[in-house]
């Protein structure tokens, strides 16, 4: 087996990506950039995306890793929405779009265009919640686009397995679809309860060996997909149940496994996320190379249309949804008021990805009978050029289109208050527990060990209230800023030390790995507002 091409896109695409974090282009459309450029490179692989290995090996993990970062209570709290976009529009969107491609693609059967709507059918938020996040758009629209990622490939996946039954010549009916659909989710769901309880309960069991928690981790997504697929449930909605409950109850687990999970799961999401973008764009010689029977000029307007109505089919559908149901005066009191731009916002930050991709390289070559699937190269030509088309053109505006809105980003003042005030609350009741501890004698410590208690604990009150306070005319520093600085010199220069202690052998390198660990923490827990 050679490993030099995989070693190559791994390496490639993560270089590529260390790199758009220096400029302001965003790192998905740099990485199809440049994997479109790779792809003519003479030497360079052909990379076809294998939907075998995409859906079960690299779709679970990424689900996992953005399910864990996600809030189950904003996701109940908006559930409405949420469901709405990832399951009511997807299936709008693969009649809306399978329709108009029927109408105007000739020798394109309804079943064939139906399978094309699926295929295109669901946005892959990962590139629109990273702008989101860096451009301070309000919690609920990062919410709402988080939560339809995370369920609408579950519900296209189902629609593809429909539509394309109907297209092989499987006999598939409007009522056994939607009962495939009703198994699908129903099952996922049901799986990922099953499985959340106990896989959390042996998590907990393990917290003695922090590696080997955080080996099951990396093996819980898997798990859970492979459980759901088994028996012919949804995998994507297993894998989503799992991760919510488990990040929910992330704070039942050893600090020390905390701190490696997350290092863990941000150095995946990373290798993963620039890997399959990178493999967006070098498909394109693949996709090409099929297309002979029809011309450049076909092909086109083709993708043209197809383009137009995957856009125009979010927003008919995401206005609606947003302001009928407001009708209800329940759900009136119950939500927040909603301007123009949120529904603006979520309709143009519909931009597809490599789920599509995999689904659509899925299909068969041949129909139940033997003859050829009907029109296949071009549909993989469609959701391709969809795919490249959303990413560029609405990942590109997307940025200055949320700047021009001038929505009311995330208001720092605020959000600090209300941390400060949760730590006041927090160290009340850590000084009542302290209070209490030292009255029992066989608690007794020496003086300045129980003032260093009270010290730390008075450092954390009031580190959050110094970062409302005045800033430094000279350095442009809050008190909090300059007291951070200051210990990272401080940590820094005893690392120092430690170093040069061990390059003179009075201490060896496992003395020195354990200093350096407990300065490493001690750093991280100084500087975790910034690099949180």
């Amino acid at each position: 087996m050679d490993v030099m091409p995989l070693l190559l896109l791994i390496a490639g695409s993560a270089a590529v990506a260390g790199l758009a974090r220096r400029t302001p282009v965003p790192a998905p459309l740099l990485l199809v950039a440049a994997g479109i450029a790779a792809a003519y490179v003479p030497g360079v692989p052909d990379y076809t995306l294998d939907p075998h290995i995409v859906l079960p090996l690299v779709l679970p993990p990424l689900l996992h890793s953005a399910a864990l970062e996600s809030s189950y209570l904003d996701l109940r709290a908006n559930w409405r929405p949420v469901a709405l976009l990832s399951v009511g529009y997807v299936l709008f969107a693969t009649l809306a779009v399978g329709l108009l491609a029927h109408l105007a693609i000739p020798d394109l059967p309804l079943t064939g265009a139906l399978v094309l709507g699926a295929v295109v059918a669901p946005p892959d938020a990962v590139a629109a919640t990273a702008i989101a996040r860096r451009l301070g758009l309000p919690g609920r629209i990062t919410t709402i686009l988080q939560g339809e990622s995370l369920v609408n490939d579950a519900t296209a996946i189902t629609a593809y397995k429909v539509a394309l039954a109907a297209a092989v010549g499987a006999g598939a009916t409007w009522g056994g679809g939607a009962k495939e659909f009703a198994v699908a989710s129903l099952g996922g769901i049901g799986v990922g309860l099953v499985l959340m309880v106990p896989l959390h309960w042996l998590r907990r069991r393990v917290r003695a060996s922090p590696l080997l928690e955080n080996t099951l981790s990396l093996l819980i997504p898997f798990v859970a997909y492979a459980a759901a697929e088994q028996i012919g449930a949804s995998g994507v909605l297993a894998v989503v149940v799992v991760a919510l409950y488990l990040g929910h109850r992330s704070w039942q687990v050893d600090f020390e496994t905390r701190l490696q999970e997350a290092a863990v799961w941000r150095m995946v999401s990373f290798l993963l996320e620039s890997a399959v973008f990178a493999l967006i764009g070098l498909q394109l010689p693949v996709v090409l190379r099929g297309l002979g029977e029809f011309s450049g000029a076909q092909a086109a307007a083709y993708a043209a249309l197809v383009f137009v109505a995957v856009v125009v089919a979010r927003f008919v559908w995401v206005f609606p949804a947003t302001y009928l149901p407001r009708a209800s005066a329940r759900i009136r009191e119950r939500e927040p008021d909603v301007t123009a731009a949120a529904p603006l916002i979520v309709g143009w930050a519909g931009m597809r990805g490599v789920v599509s991709l995999a689904i659509a390289f899925s299909i068969p070559a041949t129909v139940h009978d033997g003859g050829p699937f009907p029109a296949r190269n071009l549909v993989l030509f469609l959701t391709f050029t969809t795919v490249i088309g959303t990413l560029v053109i609405q990942g590109l505006t997307l940025p200055p289109l949320i700047r021009a809105l001038k929505l009311p980003g995330r208001d720092a003042r605020t959000e600090t208050l209300a941390e400060a005030q949760a730590q006041n609350a927090a160290s009340r009741a850590a000084e009542e527990r302290l209070e209490a501890l030292l009255a029992d004698d066989s608690n007794a410590l020496p003086g300045p060990l129980e003032d260093r208690l009270r010290t730390v604990m008075e450092r954390r009150r009031n580190a959050v209230w110094e970062r409302l306070g005045t800033v430094n005319e000279t350095t442009g520093e809050t008190a909090d800023e300059t007291y951070r600085r200051l210990a990272g010199e401080m940590i820094d220069a005893e690392r120092r030390v430690f170093v040069r202690l061990r390059d003179a052998r009075r201490i060896d390198d496992e003395m020195l790995r354990t200093l350096l660990r407990r300065l490493d923490l001690e750093e991280a827990a100084a500087y975790r507002e910034e690099r949180g």
